[in-house]
């Protein structure tokens, strides 16, 4: 009998081994990274919300410094264009100062913020987002127009430059549209 009970133990833990493995498995297994999409408001990503569907507190909307900031806003929106006209217009026009003089991140940061005042929590959850991303591709930015004196930049830098100009212009609007 002890043998029988020893096989039967035997084949139990076989069995638990073999489920606790597969569950495990499954469960530690690598999956694919399911990072937000930021492009289309709402697709792929539930931090990012359709502007027709924020949440604004209208007495805060009017006050003049949120009013003050989402006119800046609006200007930045203007610089990003003109740095897109001076690419096209030159690429290998150095927009470095540009950037250095109409993006003080501190006022970018400032800007954001207050403007975000008027909106409510989850909404201001989407926003925030969109100005991480403004804030992430003017750095990029800043590093791909550096060029060592004397060197053209490359078809390459010069798409990589271009596409994040569409990209800030597209987050600044996309911004904008909240109001």
């Amino acid at each position: 009998m002890s043998q029988s009970n020893d096989q039967s133990t035997r084949l139990q833990f076989l069995q638990t081994t073999t489920l606790a493995t597969l569950l495990s498995t499954a469960i530690l297994a690598p999956s694919p990274a399911s990072a937000a999409k930021y492009g289309s408001f709402g697709a792929g990503s539930p931090e990012v919300l359709d502007p027709k569907s924020a949440v604004i507190d209208d007495e805060i909307l009017q006050t003049p410094p949120v009013q003050s900031a989402i006119a800046s806003l609006k200007v930045y929106l203007d610089a990003v264009k003109a740095m897109q006209g001076e690419l096209r217009a030159n690429a290998q026009a150095d927009i470095g100062p540009t950037l250095r003089k109409g993006f003080d991140f501190v006022k970018l940061r400032a800007d954001l913020n207050t403007a975000n005042t008027a909106f409510d929590e989850d909404t201001q959850r989407g926003t925030d987002r969109i100005g991480r991303l403004i804030l992430q591709d003017i750095t990029e930015l800043e590093v791909a127009n550096k060029q060592k004196p004397g060197i053209e930049r490359s078809e390459k830098r010069l798409t990589i430059m271009t596409r994040k100009l569409e990209k800030l212009s597209k987050a600044f609007s996309d911004y904008l549209a909240f109001f």
